[in-house]
């Protein structure tokens, strides 16, 4: 694969595009977590199909990051955009490995899975618009909290401003009682 790209650093996840996404499609994120993809699995050494979602057409559902699949999608997965195809070729301790390889897969095979992700979805319980809202909330207390302290500040500031010129009117009237006592003294 000459133009594949290393997702893992050390060759064992290496991911080629067959179809790129359009540029405006949508990536998993942590608020987009749970993703749909098409596959096919292949062995590499036979070249043979081991599993697919194409015979039935079914989407395989998971979520990103927990672990649920093997390693090299988890890493893959979270490349990809709505739409594209990647053809991802998995070294054994980025597949299966030696715990827990399906019987029809050798622990020390290298398998390649052809990956079209269909879908980026919120987790369970929570919609995006509802994870986007949240956020926008939370962003308008942010906001309200930020005006409100501006506003104390300012009424603080006033109320020491009021404080200054009340005692200033105060010290003006002793100040022309005092003279004005001593003008009439003098007469």
């Amino acid at each position: 694969m000459s133009d594949a790209i290393d997702l893992s650093g050390d060759g064992g996840v290496l991911k080629k595009i067959v179809r790129h996404a359009k540029p405006d499609a949508i990536a998993p994120t942590q608020d987009l977590p749970l993703v749909d993809v098409h596959y096919e699995g292949i062995l590499e050494e036979t070249n043979e199909v081991f599993d697919t979602t194409h015979e039935d057409n079914t989407v395989f559902s998971f979520e990103l990051g927990k672990g649920s699949v093997i390693k090299a999608w988890d890493i893959a997965v979270k490349t990809m955009k709505v739409g594209e195809i990647a053809k991802i070729t998995c070294k054994p301790e980025y597949a299966y490995g030696s715990a827990g390889s399906p019987p029809d897969i050798p622990p020390e095979a290298t398998l390649i899975f052809e990956v079209e992700l269909v879908a980026c979805n919120p987790r369970k319980g929570l919609s995006l618009g509802s994870a986007s809202e949240e956020r926008a909330r939370l962003e308008e207390l942010k906001k309200q909290r930020e005006m409100a302290a501006a506003n104390k500040e300012e009424d603080k500031k006033k109320r020491e401003e009021a404080k200054a010129a009340a005692a200033a009117r105060i010290q003006a009237k002793l100040d022309a009682k005092k003279g004005g006592k001593g003008k009439g003294k003098g007469k």
